[in-house]
């Protein structure tokens, strides 16, 4: 996107276009103006204003800052200064933090240390507790591992028939939420957990997942698959496996916000979403995660007022606090919409980290078809606007799956529609996609994944100019269709199915 606005005549053609033939799924709007408007130069100022609050901040901007607060500030100044309408929404939550180092030892069959960062981490909001008993397996535990994710384990009651009260749970990652294998494990009387990997390329290190608030009440680590293969395989033996798992955490009162910025024309009864978490981990700055998103976000508001588009429906753009603990921003503007509310949004485009110095060009599988989880209905149109896009520039796409660690998960939670852009995180690039994107294969998308070297000097420009024309040409399309992406112009106020494991993303 680093290249030269478009002539004034065919800015003008344009807006002559979208004004006399709104867009639909069958006859996209053409996007080109924005899009040329939407430049990596223009990103990167915002990205270079993130690190510079960090910087002030310790070297961080989550919640609870002066980086995550000066965040805030900046992005709502530009956006009121570009024309929108802008509420800071302001919330608090629990944050979670350890007050001492963890524990974890097998005890017997053999006295054995393990490493916390290599063969484990404490969940977020775990609880304290200090338990020395016999490993417990669960049932639906997979070693070896499918090629897909797929495991089940600890996600019904039924799967700790038979436990014995005192006991340490072992479960494997997969299906669920974290939350809901702790608490199955907790009714079937476990005195700790232990949640591991599944085993997959990308899924073999220790866990750095949430529970999500509130405090759990007894500790849960999570581990990695050869510690979980391990203790599995041990459970096996005569007189089994015994480990002490040792624990101390806090939560405390942290004051964090939302921005809200909508357009003041459009269709309110078709209000796009248009999504980006602003806070970063503790540990760094968070600019590729997720200053990318919010700043591709950013700038599509600021050129969509700049080229003087009138969005045929209500374009709301958000900036959620909170995303590092839980999805807390996004689900606490979910949860205090009416049900009138709830029902003018007709999608959600959640945008977080797009710009991974090893990246690949993830879109949401809205329809399920790639990896077997699909979003509500009308979650396969935005998928393919996505995908036909990327196809109309000869770039490639890989599917990824609603896995519930970004903050569309509150929205399809309610049965809104949602989709978007990923160019990865802590995972591993396969060979495969090396040959398409580039890169190098056995590494991770982004090694710097909540890192105190999450940078500027982490972004990828190549992803943030690719990925940030897929931002600006899909909210431009949801912005101008005449069409409901669902089909229907309500959505549903109730709870849906989406399960995800919730890491600390």
């Amino acid at each position: 996107m680093q290249r030269r606005l478009l002539l004034a005549a065919t800015i003008g053609m344009l807006l002559a276009l979208t004004a006399a033939v709104p867009g639909t799924a069958a006859v996209p709007v053409d996007s080109s103006a924005l899009r040329n408007a939407v430049t990596v130069k223009g990103m990167t100022k915002h990205l270079e204003a993130f690190q510079s609050f960090a910087d002030a901040s310790g070297g961080t901007r989550v919640d609870g800052t002066s980086g995550f607060e000066d965040s805030v500030d900046y992005v709502a100044k530009k956006a009121r200064g570009a024309g929108y309408n802008v509420t800071v929404q302001r919330f608090t939550f629990d944050q979670w933090e350890e007050t001492a180092p963890p524990a974890f030892a097998q005890t017997s069959p053999t006295a054995k240390t393990y490493a916390e960062g290599a063969d484990f981490l404490t969940m977020e909001y775990s609880g304290s507790g200090d338990a020395t008993a016999k490993v417990q397996a669960t049932n639906d535990i997979i070693i070896p591992p499918t090629p897909d994710p797929s495991s089940t384990s600890g996600c019904e009651a039924a799967d700790f028939a038979g436990f014995t009260p005192g006991n340490i749970a072992l479960v494997q990652r997969g299906t669920c939420t974290f939350r809901q294998k702790a608490e199955n494990a907790k009714a079937a009387g476990a005195s700790a957990v232990i949640i591991f990997n599944e085993g997959q390329a990308g899924r073999t290190e220790a866990i750095s997942g949430t529970l999500s608030p509130p405090l759990f009440d007894r500790p849960v680590l999570g581990a990695s698959f050869a510690i979980g293969s391990e203790l599995y395989d041990l459970t096996k033996t005569s007189g089994g496996v015994s480990v002490h798992i040792a624990t101390a955490t806090r939560v405390f009162t942290t004051p964090s916000a939302n921005v809200i910025a909508d357009t003041p024309t459009g269709r309110a009864d078709r209000t796009v979403v248009v999504g980006a978490h602003l806070d970063s981990v503790p540990a760094g700055p968070g600019i590729n995660d997720n200053g990318s998103g919010s700043a591709a976000i950013l700038e599509t508001a600021l050129q969509i007022k700049k080229l003087g588009i009138q969005p045929t429906n209500r374009v709301r753009f958000a900036w959620w606090g909170g995303e590092e603990f839980g999805l807390l921003g996004a689900e606490h503007y979910v949860s205090h919409l009416s049900k009138a509310e709830l029902k003018e949004i007709d999608s959600n485009l959640n945008f977080d980290m797009l710009a991974s110095p090893n990246f690949v060009r993830f879109v949401y599988d809205g329809d399920g078809s790639a990896t077997g989880t699909k979003g509500p209905t009308g979650s396969g149109n935005i998928e393919k606007v996505f995908t036909d896009y990327f196809a109309s520039q000869g770039l490639a796409t890989d599917p990824t799956a609603f896995d519930g660690r970004s903050d569309y998960g509150p929205f399809i939670d309610r049965g809104i529609p949602a989709g978007g852009l990923f160019s990865g995180a802590e995972e591993i690039k396969t060979a495969a996609q090396a040959a398409v994107y580039g890169g190098t294969a056995g590494e991770a998308y982004d090694h710097c994944y909540h890192q105190p070297c999450d940078t500027t000097g982490n972004i990828n420009n190549t992803s943030l100019d690719q990925l940030g024309d897929g931002v600006a040409d899909a909210t431009l399309q949801f912005a101008m269709t005449t069409s409901s992406v669902s089909g229907t112009s309500r959505s549903s106020s109730t709870v849906g199915d989406h399960q995800g494991n919730e890491l600390r993303k």
